[in-house]
């Protein structure tokens, strides 16, 4: 979906007259900056088509809205369409596939502050994530979901099977003989210890399972959480790995973990096992990059990693299974 055409439907929403829309990011879906005839944003995201139903997106609406009320997270804050109803359907003339195309479509206040900066010293930013997920793990804990809950799981079947979530990492690009056969007994040794480590409630449940420096926003000292697009079932362990995407060869992850972890002990016991856990969750987590770098070709990301990220992915799966470390 293009400027032009958002633009046509802005209508949907209250106070958009005149409004025009920017592209500002296309990851697993499509986000616009809007700007109001006088001068006020707001923020479009146009959901990636076949990814989540209608009621996956309203149940992460009820998460963000439960963060921010009870356990104080800021969190962003959803605009309801002149329907009232906070998801809204858009419809559009697909030229390409010469037919219509539905597409739900959530409006949001603009939020204003900037993600840190990954070229200054990220162990204090880390330390805030981990004290973040602590959080959000707390209230997940004792959190009544409302009736008809519904959202995706981050286990062995959501990342490892050919059908998960983002595809089948076996299709990702520039996969050799060789780095097919090490990763396939990464993937062994990891499903192995997933099932050893279990689903027990104290370590499983809801994660924001996207938990990067890219989806905070610092503002004047005020740390806020976006993009719950993919948050879902999932190890709590697994939002560390998510916070170190597309980086997980630096040599700087164990130190960030250390002050991830010293942030959430502030809030939550992280145990022994936990930490144990943790260099295969970085596994787990690669696994799903992996998949997405081949699943999502169309988006600039993707089609940079592209080149290296098998190989890299190779060289870690090696060390894993060779050391079961990472991180740790």
């Amino acid at each position: 979906m293009n400027q032009i055409q958002v633009e046509k439907l802005l209508h949907l929403w209250p106070d958009t007259k005149g409004a025009n829309a920017k592209l500002i990011n296309l990851s697993e879906n499509h986000t616009f900056l809007i700007t109001s005839a006088n001068g006020e944003k707001t923020i479009l995201r146009v959901h990636r088509p076949g990814y989540h139903r209608q009621s996956d997106i309203y149940s992460e609406l009820n998460w963000m809205v439960a963060l921010r009320a009870k356990a104080k997270i800021k969190t962003p804050i959803p605009i309801a369409g002149i329907d009232d109803k906070l998801v809204q359907t858009l419809s559009f003339q697909d030229d390409d596939l010469e037919d219509e195309r539905l597409l739900f479509a959530v409006m949001f206040v603009f939020e204003s502050g900037a993600e840190p900066d990954e070229n200054e010293d990220l162990r204090s930013s880390f330390e805030q994530l981990g004290m973040l997920a602590a959080k959000c793990h707390s209230h997940a804990q004792d959190w009544i979901f409302p009736a008809g809950f519904t959202r995706l799981t981050w286990d062995k079947a959501g990342i490892l099977d050919k059908k998960a979530h983002w595809g089948n990492w076996r299709n990702a690009p520039n996969i050799s003989a060789d780095n097919h056969m090490i990763l396939e007994r990464a993937e062994k040794t990891l499903r192995k210890r997933l099932d050893e480590y279990g689903s027990d409630r104290s370590r499983f449940g809801i994660i924001h399972a996207d938990m990067r420096l890219a989806n905070l926003l610092v503002d004047d000292g005020e740390v806020k959480l976006i993009d719950f697009d993919d948050c879902g079932f999932g190890w709590f362990a697994y939002d560390f790995a998510a916070a170190i995407s597309f980086f997980e060869d630096s040599p700087s992850i164990s130190a960030l973990f250390t002050s991830w972890l010293a942030g959430y002990v502030q809030v939550r016991e992280f145990s022994k096992a936990d930490i144990e856990m943790v260099d295969s969750m970085v596994m787990l987590r690669r696994f799903a990059l992996l998949a997405w770098v081949g699943s999502h070709a169309e988006t600039d990301l993707a089609a940079g990693l592209a080149p290296d990220f098998a190989k890299i992915s190779a060289k870690l799966a090696e060390k894993y299974v060779n050391t079961g470390r990472l991180v740790t």
